[in-house]
């Protein structure tokens, strides 16, 4: 059995400049803690993969394509490869989200202007 915790795992170096730490890296998927501080936003980007996002604390909005929704704790979202999306901490505390990425790309991520 292998068991990771989040505290314990060292933050990746990313475009979006937030706390983003990966727990998972396998040929099937690949998951990825981000913690937003209030105020913090990911640069709109598109992932070469299907994923989908599990909010584990606190409220924020997600932006996918053309949609937008604000979400809390204990929602699931799914974001289809290939379209832009992002996640924006517009609450007054922590917002923690779980990424999963299936299967792990092996392309770039594109970082969109906006």
């Amino acid at each position: 059995m292998r068991s990771v915790k989040v505290s314990e795992t060292p933050p990746m170096k990313n475009p979006h400049g937030v706390d983003a730490r990966k727990l998972l890296d396998a040929e099937e998927a690949q998951v990825i803690h981000i913690e937003l501080k209030p105020g913090e936003a990911l640069v709109r980007h598109i992932t070469p993969v299907d994923v989908f996002f599990y909010v584990l604390e606190g409220t924020g909005t997600v932006e996918i394509g053309d949609e937008t929704a604000r979400v809390g704790a204990d929602t699931l979202v799914e974001s289809p490869a290939g379209i832009p999306h992002r996640w924006v901490n517009d609450g007054d505390g922590p917002f923690r989200v779980l990424v999963a990425k299936t299967p792990r790309p092996v392309k770039p991520t594109v970082i969109l202007d906006d």
